[in-house]
């Protein structure tokens, strides 16, 4: 069957001079999923460095499987052409890059905050690259925020990055292996639901080491301590996944925060950019429904709201913990969905167990 649709769009991701050309998208399932039917998307790409309005048609087919070609999307190598494949999980979605022969990025932060653009991009919250291993391990992960900044680690991702692989090296069934990031060491471990999960190593709760400048008040760390934001109180505990998180349960002397009311586009971004984080920080606003049932809303350092945040909710149920709010083994809601997320004793080690989602496969000029 076939369907037509119209739209618009304009991407620059070279600064050669002006000319256009065609870019594509299909939405084949992947090879380790059911396949069903296809999406192929072609768009006129002007090429230049601005960021001016190109209008041009745009037409979806959907097609059966069977009239794919066999040669994978990702073996084509034409010069100039940047391919790539779309994932989200929870709604957290990346763009994927095959960057195995090389340790230098294929785009620049410059170009990936165009490519994540999504009224004139691919639209996504960052992307990342699948690099060659190092130190030991299979591969290497590294990621360009939609604000062309670059995080050392992402949870989300990191399954995205997981099933990535699977499908590069033609996978099937529960895999696992090394991931080298700027957080460290990160093992994921696809099971046979087709979830991913993965060992996030140990949080680091020293004040100095997030790194944060709010005043320790227990054992050197930040826990449910009084912070002002912009004349509010709130009670926060700081931890870093490998990245920065504050966490709230509240304004001081609130029972229980209704997340939904707040105006997380206001709040955000005076956490993020306090002070007193050096490096900014990634705020995770959390109620409580039972000692094993959270829910946040989170604020992402480089990517603001996003619908889930892997090491948020990883980093959210270490500070429930603390403060004695939870138990060690929880279910995190988030707006795209939830984690269940453990922070096991007898190893200090935070696993997180979440989906990743094939959306489509794709190519830019760059």
């Amino acid at each position: 069957m076939a369907a037509a649709a119209a739209a618009t769009t304009s991407l620059s991701l070279s600064s050669n001079s002006r000319r256009s050309t065609s870019a594509s998208l299909s939405v084949p399932s992947p090879s380790f999923a059911p396949r069903t039917n296809i999406l192929t998307l072609k768009r006129t790409l002007p090429l230049n460095p601005s960021l001016s309005l190109r209008i041009s048609a745009v037409s979806m087919n959907i097609e059966t499987s069977e009239k794919l070609p066999q040669t994978s999307f990702l073996d084509r190598r034409e010069t100039g052409f940047l391919h790539f494949v779309k994932y989200h999980g929870l709604g957290n979605d990346f763009i994927l890059v095959d960057n195995r022969e090389t340790m230098e990025p294929k785009i620049t932060p410059e170009q990936a905050v165009k490519l994540c653009n999504r009224n004139f991009g691919v639209g996504a919250d960052g992307v990342i690259f699948a690099m060659p291993g190092i130190n030991g391990t299979d591969y290497t992960m590294r990621i360009f925020n939609s604000d062309g900044s670059e995080p050392e680690m992402c949870g989300n991702g990191v399954r995205c990055f997981a099933r990535f692989i699977a499908e590069l090296e033609n996978l099937h069934g529960r895999q696992s292996f090394t991931v080298h990031t700027g957080a460290g060491l990160i093992v994921p471990e696809i099971q046979d639901s087709g979830k991913v999960k993965v060992d996030m190593g140990e949080p680091i709760l020293k004040a100095a080491d997030i790194p944060t400048k709010i005043p320790p008040n227990k054992d050197f760390s930040v826990i449910k301590s009084d912070f002002d934001v912009d004349g509010v109180t709130w009670n926060v505990t700081c931890v870093s996944m490998g990245n920065p998180h504050c966490v709230t349960f509240g304004r001081k002397g609130e029972q229980n925060l209704q997340v939904d009311k707040l105006n997380l586009a206001e709040i955000g971004p005076k956490f993020e950019h306090h002070n007193m984080f050096p490096t900014r920080t990634n705020t995770e606003f959390v109620e409580v429904f039972s000692p094993s049932h959270l829910k946040m809303r989170v604020w992402e350092r480089g990517a603001g709201a996003t619908l889930a945040c892997g090491t948020g909710a990883c980093a959210v149920v270490v500070a429930a913990v603390l403060e004695g709010r939870a138990e060690r083994c929880c279910t995190v809601d988030l707006p795209g969905g939830p984690l269940e997320i453990e922070w096991r004793e007898e190893d200090n080690h935070v696993y997180m167990t979440g989906p990743a989602e094939f959306v489509f496969y794709g190519s830019v000029p760059i």
